[in-house]
């Protein structure tokens, strides 16, 4: 056991040190929005109220890897199969990259391979919430202190 800071821990994601699945990712993302410590705390006092939105990721598969879609993408069903009984299978011939430089509104996790993701937000978060950090586990880009 060690403890990490969400960079940290994206760190050795990175060097394959250790995993994460996707959603846990996503929520390091989100916790790198924070400096510190105790802006964490403030925001999640100043929020506590406001509600939260229960969501499923729904799997797109492309040529050459995933993209989680999450409610809010352009892409993302508007009936999601929640509970898999209808067996709904989302796949496209074109590759990732194709599929992000004809979208606009994002909201999701790609997936290149097992130690590639990337998060790309650029809608408003519902009940004052914060968005993730978009990071790429391909490169370094930010600034939390926590």
């Amino acid at each position: 056991l060690q403890w990490s800071s969400p960079p940290e821990a994206i760190e050795r994601f990175k060097s394959q040190e250790i995993w994460f699945a996707p959603p846990q990712f996503y929520e390091l993302c989100r916790l790198c929005k924070f400096s510190s410590l105790h802006e964490l705390h403030k925001f999640s006092s100043d929020r506590a109220l406001e509600g939260c939105e229960r969501w499923m990721p729904v799997m797109l598969t492309a040529s050459d890897g995933y993209i989680q879609l999450l409610p809010g993408d352009e892409l993302y069903p508007e009936d999601p199969d929640y509970t898999g009984e209808k067996k709904i299978i989302m796949s496209t011939d074109k590759k990732v990259e194709e599929l992000m430089k004809e979208g606009s509104v994002f909201h999701r996790i790609v997936i290149k391979n097992i130690n590639s993701l990337a998060v790309y937000v650029n809608i408003q978060a519902k009940y004052k919430h914060m968005n993730p950090l978009m990071i790429n586990s391909d490169c370094s880009d930010y600034s939390s202190r926590l």
